[in-house]
């Protein structure tokens, strides 16, 4: 693939089509876009060769699998230095599922879901407060989640 293949509307037309619904096959994405099956093939292999695309994932309703407190925690670390090791410790941690580098108050910012309060408070005391490196947390629990989206493009 060329170096300086440029991400056109077809191509964000597409991807606004499958990030609605990934599982809608290529020959209706093509349909709606007025290309062949074959050039939303080509397109998509192009944007995941980018790193634009990085693959596929399922949209979770993790309450219904039993998991009902989703919380966010700010993370203060000893110091900033030990970022990466730090994340390759919370990457142990099935519960937490995402992690970001932040600026302002927190060096560490994460995503967890857990079954209860009690999970909770054992994943934070059993797990996160013992990763090398944390100095504090600070907890936030999410009462409702009320948009989760993609970007329009």
């Amino acid at each position: 693939m060329s170096k300086n293949y440029e991400i056109d509307n077809v191509d964000l037309k597409i991807l606004n089509l499958l990030m609605e619904d990934a599982k809608i096959p290529y020959t209706e994405v093509a349909k709606k876009v007025f290309v062949s099956g074959g050039t939303v093939h080509v397109r998509m292999k192009k944007l995941e060769e980018m790193g634009v695309v990085k693959g596929t994932t399922l949209q979770m309703d993790y309450s219904k699998l039993g998991y009902d407190v989703t919380c966010f925690m700010g993370i203060y670390l000893q110091k900033s230095s030990l970022y990466d090791a730090v994340v390759e410790q919370l990457k142990d941690i099935p519960e937490v599922v995402k992690v970001h580098y932040t600026t302002g108050n927190y060096n560490i910012f994460i995503k967890i879901h857990c079954r209860d309060t009690k999970h909770l408070k054992d994943v934070l005391h059993d797990k996160i407060q013992k990763v090398e490196g944390i100095e504090r947390t600070e907890t936030l629990i999410s009462l409702e989640e009320s948009l989760n989206r993609h970007l329009k493009f």
